[in-house]
């Protein structure tokens, strides 16, 4: 399998490399050259399957020449025997109709620990065969931060640098971060929001004198790799309720357009999926792009979903790209000017590319509030504010009332106890595994959100390019 960039001009890549290098080298994301296939007969197939062996026959088209089927599987056991629950991703039902996807049995409670952890044996397995060192460099919201130090805590050969906007992450997001004391991790909390964290990320991949004195890499959502293992739980989800014979829909809360984009990867090989309804707060440019086209950058408003306070959705250049025509120098101009102006139009083939799958909907806290009271009094199921926005969305979507909706519940709901006290009237607790979470010593930088004081930081810090 090869990769190419959405901006065209990068050069095409093996799995392994694209894993490596995180962001294109022309500023773009990372695609497969082509969408590989699951037949019906292979969808069915999968039925009865255990979330690894689901994995193994979902991925190995995308990994394939970088790593055989026993060494795939091998990782995937790694990083899935981590998880609090058999099944890794369960399904719980609602309704009649609708049900929720509990993503957050990992070690961090959030769903970004399913691509991580095997991100991580990913890093560690493509470093262990080249004599090489690895600086990671991220940006958090909130969940990616803690799910990414995690899996490379301790690992030889890499380096993680992880960026959060301080005071605007959760305190038990934040300490998942910060009360980590391995030698390979550096937290920096700066003075902004994510976009701004995100921006000096990026900044930092496309400085050459910068990125030249280090092997940089990334985890959040732009790397192809950790998209590619969200792709996983949408097969998983929809063969228990039917799939391949009965289409599902997919209601996903999100703010970086990752992990929605997986159920669009998932629809290109073959998934029967009904829709896939994005579901923002009121930081809702994706919303506002999906339903009229309109992709501008806004002012961010915290909220109590810090997760989604994003006006700059990374992984929507991959939709623009795919859904537009796989057009990189034209891709690459149009971004150029979202860039300058922090505003663009979609293309009317962009719109029409994503109008038969996607659907959106914002969704603000009275919404939110009053989501979490009904999963709680009709279900019995405490869910976090996040899940929230994506099941308030849910049920106000226009879908055959056949189709089964799914919720991607992205977090646990005692990664944000006050929201869920407030509107359920109960405090959820941790799980016992993470219980002493507040009684961990905190370390970790303030510095301004300037690229000079960052790239300074981390110069000091960072393991040189051999």
């Amino acid at each position: 399998m090869h990769y190419v960039s959405t901006r065209g001009s990068a050069p095409t890549l093996s799995f392994e490399d694209v894993t490596l290098a995180g962001l294109a080298s022309d500023g773009g994301l990372y695609l497969p050259e082509n969408w590989p296939s699951l037949s019906p007969a292979d969808i069915a197939a999968l039925a009865g399957l255990s979330y690894v062996e689901t994995a193994v026959r979902v991925m190995s088209p995308f990994v394939a020449g970088s790593l055989d089927e026993g060494e795939l599987r091998g990782l995937c056991e790694a990083a899935y025997g981590r998880f609090s629950h058999g099944a890794v991703t369960p399904l719980v039902q609602l309704d009649h109709r609708h049900w929720v996807l509990e993503l957050f049995h990992g070690p961090t409670l959030a769903f970004k620990d399913v691509a991580l952890q095997l991100l991580g044996e990913l890093f560690e397995r493509f470093l262990s065969r080249r004599d090489d060192h690895l600086t990671i460099v991220g940006a958090t919201s909130g969940d990616t931060g803690s799910a990414a130090i995690d899996a490379v805590a301790g690992r030889d050969k890499i380096d993680i640098f992880m960026l959060h906007p301080e005071g605007r992450v959760s305190d038990v997001q934040r300490r998942q971060m910060t009360t980590v004391r391995a030698p390979n991790v550096y937290n920096i909390a700066i003075d902004g929001s994510f976009d701004d964290a995100q921006a000096l990320v990026k900044r930092m991949f496309n400085d050459a004198d910068f990125s030249s004195r280090f092997n940089l890499s990334a985890v959040n959502s732009i790397n192809w790799a950790r998209l590619m293992a969200q792709v996983v739980y949408y097969f998983y989800a929809a063969v228990r309720l039917g799939a391949p014979g009965r289409p599902v829909a997919f209601s996903v809360p999100t703010g970086n357009f990752g992990d929605v984009f997986a159920g669009y990867v998932a629809a290109q090989m073959g998934l029967p999926v009904a829709r896939l309804i994005v579901a923002t707060n009121v930081n809702d440019i994706l919303h506002r792009a999906l339903s009229d086209g309109d992709y501008s950058q806004g002012q961010v408003v915290a909220t109590a979903t810090p997760s989604m306070d994003i006006q700059v959705s990374s992984n929507f250049e991959r939709l623009l790209f795919d859904a537009g025509g796989r057009n990189g120098a034209a891709l690459a101009e149009q971004m150029r000017g979202f860039e300058a102006s922090k505003a663009m139009r979609l293309t009317n083939a962009q719109r029409e590319g994503a109008a038969g799958l996607f659907a959106s909907a914002r969704i603000d806290v009275d919404g939110m509030t009053m989501a979490m009271r009904w999963a709680s009094d009709t279900a019995g199921q405490i869910i976090d504010p996040h899940s929230a926005i994506g099941l308030a969305a849910a049920r106000e979507a226009q879908v055959d009332p056949a189709v089964p909706i799914v919720t991607l519940a992205t977090a646990h709901p005692a990664k944000f106890p006050d929201a869920v006290e407030r509107a359920t009237g109960m405090r959820p607790s941790l799980p016992k595994r993470v219980g002493d979470l507040f009684a961990r010593e905190e370390n970790y930088a303030r510095l301004p959100g300037t690229f000079e004081a960052i790239t300074a930081y981390v110069a000091e810090r960072a393991t040189p390019r051999a």
